[in-house]
This record gives C-alpha cells, sequence and structure tokens, in this order.
C-alpha cells in the first residue's frame, strides 16, 4: 500500500468492499420488484436494506473503484465522482424516500443507508480533495 495517494486506498477499500457487499447480497435477496413490491420483498444486510437493484449498483461501483484504483490520476476522478454521487443519493435518500423507504421505487433504503452514504460521500471527496495525480515516491 506504500506510495499510494488517498484515493487510491479509498478506490481500492470501497471498490472491494462494494463488489463483497454485491456479491452476499445476492444470497439474501436477488428480487428485482419494483413499485410496492419492493418493501415486501427487501432483505436485510446486517442494518441495510438491500434487493438485487441494490446489488447491482454495489457491483458496478466496486468494480469501477477496483478498475480506477491503478493510476493516482484515475483513483482522483473516482473519489471525487463517487463522494458526489453519493452526495446526491444521500440527498434524495433523505429528501424523497417515501414512507415505505423505497428510493425512486426501486431501491429500498433506510436511514442506515442514508447515514452510511453520507459517510461515503464525505469519505471519497476528502480523499480526491487530499490527494494528487501524480504517484507519491516510494520509499523501497
Amino acid at each position: 500500500m506504500a506510495g499510494r495517494t488517498p484515493a487510491q486506498l479509498y478506490a481500492l477499500v470501497f471498490g472491494a468492499v462494494l463488489l463483497l457487499v454485491g456479491i452476499l447480497g445476492f444470497f439474501l435477496s436477488a428480487s428485482f420488484a419494483t413499485g410496492d413490491a419492493v418493501a415486501q420483498e427487501k432483505s436485510t444486510l446486517i442494518l441495510f436494506d438491500i434487493n438485487g437493484y441494490h446489488n447491482v449498483i454495489h457491483l458496478a461501483s466496486g468494480a469501477v473503484g477496483l478498475a480506477m484504483a491503478g493510476t493516482p490520476a484515475s483513483a482522483r476522478i473516482f473519489a471525487l465522482g463517487f463522494g458526489v454521487v453519493y452526495g446526491l443519493v444521500t440527498l434524495l435518500g433523505f429528501v424523497l424516500t417515501n414512507d415505505m423507504e423505497v428510493l425512486l421505487g426501486i431501491i429500498p433504503i433506510n436511514m442506515a443507508d442514508n447515514f452510511l452514504h453520507l459517510a461515503i460521500s464525505a469519505l471519497g471527496i476528502a480523499a480526491g480533495l487530499a490527494s494528487s495525480t501524480a504517484p507519491k515516491p516510494s520509499t523501497a
């Protein structure tokens, strides 16, 4: 891990964790229900609501994070972009979630999801801003 920027570490850690969560999530809920059925067919992974759509989002986000972790410049783009996107998801989660805790009629979320998304957003923006696009000199 020596010589990696904060954005590269963020992309690696969040990429790996989200990929794992996406895979594990399909063992708990593979439902792609929409509308009113989402709340009835969702499952919970630890504290967080999931379904098939949520799992696909985790898989895609994780794969992109791992793919972009290789260089300081791409990892910085990922960290900042991911931070902004998850900031918007957080806002949507707090503002637009209906009484059944379903975002946009397809993705089950709960208050724990909203606070996790807020943390992911803040850490991504912080890691991106703390990183340069040039590699750190390695001390070997």
